[in-house]
């Protein structure tokens, strides 16, 4: 008997343990609300730097690798590019996509322009976001790049964001003028903001 009692007195304890679903449960505290999936995504943040590797399209010897970093009065844009014409001047713009794979760049489509301006020279009121001046090169054939990008920003997603877009240097120099893009002729070389 008195081994029953020892193995009944466990079973009641562990009967006794087990929760009644008829009890009252306190109420649920409310969690904050999270965001569902199909919510708007944070745009990304801005950042201090990129770089945009320029390789030469088809028939052309151009390349080069460029920095781009942000500076309190816009985007700094420095390096060197190589295999051009001695002596050359040369279009220089950020176009649209960030797509160089063309065989002459056209995928990069037009000259960055989110404020639908007419083409000009830079720091003028009517220019495209994505002029810039015109690059030189020396006897050699090789161009030190530095140039200053106003009312643009790097990363961040928005409507003056030139992080993912291409670079485009041309063969002829930008006069600055001609409607859309300059008369600066084909595109030598194309690397894409990264």
């Amino acid at each position: 008997m008195r081994k029953l009692l020892l193995i009944a007195i466990p079973m009641v304890v562990i009967a006794c343990s087990k929760p009644n679903d008829s009890v009252s449960k306190p109420a649920a505290t409310s969690a904050p609300a999270t965001p569902s999936m199909t919510s708007t995504p944070a745009p990304a943040p801005a950042t201090t730097g990129a770089q945009a590797v320029l390789g030469a399209t088809a028939g052309n010897k151009a390349e080069g690798t460029l920095s781009i970093a942000l500076e309190s009065d816009g985007l700094r844009i420095r390096g060197d590019l190589s295999g051009l014409d001695p002596a050359s001047e040369h279009g220089f713009h950020v176009h649209e996509n960030g797509d160089c794979s063309a065989p002459d760049a056209s995928s990069a489509g037009g000259h960055f322009n989110p404020q639908g301006k007419q083409h000009g020279k830079p720091g003028s009121d009517q220019h495209h976001a994505g002029d810039m001046f015109n690059i030189m090169a020396d006897a050699q054939g090789l161009a030190k790049v530095d140039s200053l990008v106003t009312g643009v920003v790097l990363g961040g997603g928005g409507d003056i964001d030139v992080l993912g877009k291409a670079i485009v240097l041309h063969k002829k120099a930008d006069d600055y003028m001609t409607q859309p893009s300059g008369d600066s002729g084909d595109r030598i070389a194309c690397g894409v903001i990264r």
